[in-house]
C-alpha cells in the first residue's frame, strides 16, 4: 500500500463507520472519540510525569506511569489511529475494533485506566485515567442504545397496561394488592 492510499483512507475513516449504528446519537458518537484522543493525549503526557517518580526511589509510580502509557497509545491507536500514520497494523486494528460491539471498547478502557490509578494515586494519573474512564463509560452508554419511545415508556409505566412483548395485561406487586380483597379485610 503506497503512502497516498494510505493517507486517504486514514482521513476517509473518521466520517464513516465500518458498521452502520444507526441508533447511536452523534453527541455521544462524537464525544466518545473526542474524549478518547483527549484522554489517551493526557494518559501519555502524565504518565511520562509519574515515571519522573523513580528519582524519587517509588518504583509503583514508575510501573504506573508506564501502564498509563500505555494505555494511552491504545486508546490513540483504537480513535484516531491516523496518529501513528507509519506503523502499519494499527490500521488494522483500529478497524478491527471498530467492528466489534461498543461494549467491548467499554470494557477495555474502563479495564485499562484503573492500574495506573491503583499503583500511584495522584493527581496525574486521576486525570488521565480518568479521561480514558469517562470514555469506556461514553461507549458503555452507546452499547446500552437509544431509550424507548414515548409510546412504549407510557406503556410500561401503566398498570393495567397490555404488556408490548407477550400481549398480555401487566401484573405488577402494586395492582395486585390494590384489587385483592384479602389485604383490605379488616382483622
Amino acid at each position: 500500500m503506497s503512502f497516498a492510499e494510505r493517507l486517504t483512507t486514514l482521513m476517509a475513516r473518521p466520517g464513516q463507520d465500518n458498521v452502520p449504528r444507526d441508533d447511536v446519537p452523534w453527541h455521544l458518537k462524537y464525544g466518545g472519540r473526542a474524549a478518547g484522543i483527549v484522554g489517551g493525549f493526557f494518559a501519555i503526557l502524565f504518565g511520562l510525569y509519574n515515571c519522573i517518580g523513580i528519582l524519587l526511589g517509588d518504583v509503583g509510580c514508575l510501573v504506573g506511569g508506564i501502564l498509563q502509557i500505555l494505555a494511552g497509545f491504545v486508546v490513540l491507536a483504537i480513535e484516531a489511529p491516523c496518529c501513528f500514520i507509519f506503523i502499519d497494523y494499527v490500521q488494522q486494528a483500529a478497524e478491527k475494533a471498530d467492528q466489534r460491539p461498543y461494549w467491548n471498547r467499554a470494557a477495555l478502557y474502563c479495564i485499562i485506566s484503573i492500574p495506573p490509578v491503583i499503583l500511584c494515586l495522584g493527581l496525574g494519573s486521576l486525570f488521565g485515567c480518568g479521561l480514558i474512564f469517562v470514555t469506556g463509560m461514553l461507549y458503555g452508554m452507546m452499547a446500552l442504545g437509544k431509550k424507548g419511545s414515548r409510546e412504549d415508556m407510557a406503556a410500561m409505566a401503566s398498570p393495567n397496561a397490555m404488556s408490548p412483548v407477550q400481549g398480555v395485561p401487566s401484573t405488577d406487586q402494586h395492582s395486585t394488592l390494590m384489587e385483592d380483597p384479602d389485604v383490605w379485610r379488616p382483622t
